[in-house]
């Protein structure tokens, strides 16, 4: 049964992944989707539609909201045949990767039939509004207000570090909706549209150039009751469980999935073969390790997929993931540097130095953040700690 699906998946792939979605993906040619999309290549749009049209954009999900219903084992022939050959993600974002599990488990049956299946066609492109100025690391001290007003609630606030936000089209938000109760049960998780009268977004420039963040500012926004997700004053047991979704999400940067190059291929043009292989012995050993690290990564990564297959959420063993990739894409950047030189840290766009060089330098700029986005990496080891582990605190 398997291998007629994997022959089955390999044929429908060599028929229908265009030419240009087989190489490394440039940044500019990222698929978020969104009403606001514009795709620079034509065939990254077209072979969004395509995966979209067989459920493949959200394999396991269920065929009423847009998924294929992929068994774990189908889920990963898939993703196998992909890597086979060099395929792009067709679609990728907070959508999928965060509120989409979380409506599954929290939403109910309006929200799902409204925004699940908007989400796996790529029509939606989503943002997070959780960290304020003084609620990051501590959350739950969030202070954006939400005030009932019949139908609706009129929020008021900021948040910063909004991913995306310059371009979303709905925010998955955190809001206090009583000021009297204790910090982590005072907080509600709503949903609400950005072309929203009173949202206003700012971004924020990275010292990569680049500007993946923003601040969010709300003035009087109105959301509707119907935009709760689960109960009012409870959104904080949806917050915890979509942050378990974010950082197993995170975490899949390490484990060898598809980047700008592979090391060896980096190492060859950089260093230099002898007989075939890395010629120098210590950058040799180097990329063995990180290699050896990748494998060992993605199969300890199988776990989150079988207990999701059985029905559970990643929990707290989520945080693991989550550290241990990111540090070990920082540790592959680090690696790239060292083998590149200083032509991993040009930064005039000119003749003097390649595309590849220059994404390298902000590649290696961006990955400092992966430390800290999803929750730092020192409050993961504190879970990984307490709750993984069970050592006392």
């Amino acid at each position: 049964m398997a291998n007629t699906f994997r022959e089955e998946i390999r044929e429908w792939l060599e028929e229908n992944c265009p030419p240009s979605i087989r190489t490394a993906m440039p940044a500019d040619e990222y698929p978020g989707g969104g009403r606001r999309a514009k795709f620079k290549n034509p065939e990254t749009k077209i072979w969004l539609d395509r995966m979209a049209e067989r459920g493949f954009t959200v394999p396991m999900w269920p065929k009423e909201y847009g998924g294929a219903g992929l068994s774990t084992t189908e889920n990963q022939i898939l993703g196998e045949e992909m890597r086979r050959i060099n395929a792009r993600p067709a679609h990728l974002g907070m959508g999928i990767s965060m509120i989409g599990p979380a409506l599954l488990e929290y939403g109910t049956p309006e929200q799902q039939a409204e925004h699940l299946p908007k989400i796996a066609r790529g029509e939606i492109w989503w943002c997070q509004g959780y960290s304020e100025p003084n609620a990051g690391s501590d959350l739950a001290s969030l202070r954006t207000s939400a005030v009932a007003d019949g139908d609706e609630y009129i929020i008021n606030g900021q948040k910063v570090w909004t991913s995306g936000a310059n371009n979303a089209d709905w925010m998955f938000c955190l809001v206090r909706t009583d000021p009297d109760a204790s910090k982590h049960d005072g907080i509600t998780f709503i949903l609400f549209d950005m072309n929203t009268p009173g949202v206003t977004v700012k971004p924020i420039l990275l010292i990569s150039g680049l500007s993946p963040f923003c601040e969010t500012f709300f003035d009087d926004v109105r959301a509707s009751k119907s935009n709760v997700v689960s109960e009012v004053n409870k959104g904080w047991t949806v917050a915890k469980r979509l942050l378990q979704y974010e950082r197993t999400s995170i975490g899949g940067i390490g484990g060898g999935s598809q980047k700008t190059a592979s090391l060896e291929e980096v190492a060859a043009d950089y260093i230099g073969l002898r007989d075939g292989r890395i010629a120098d012995t210590a950058v040799r050993n180097s990329v063995t390790r990180h290699r050896m690290n990748d494998k060992a990564y993605q199969l300890t990564m199988l776990r989150s997929v079988e207990e999701s297959a059985s029905g559970r959420a990643p929990g707290a063993v989520s945080s693991m993931f989550k550290y241990y990739g990111t540090e070990q894409n920082k540790r592959r950047y680090e690696l790239l540097l060292s083998m590149m030189g200083t032509r991993a840290v040009g930064w005039g766009r000119d003749d003097s130095f390649e595309a590849f060089e220059l994404e390298t330098t902000r590649g290696w700029l961006r990955s400092k953040a992966n430390s800290i986005e999803g929750g730092t990496s020192e409050v993961q080891l504190n879970i990984v700690a307490k709750r993984v582990l069970g050592l006392p605190d």
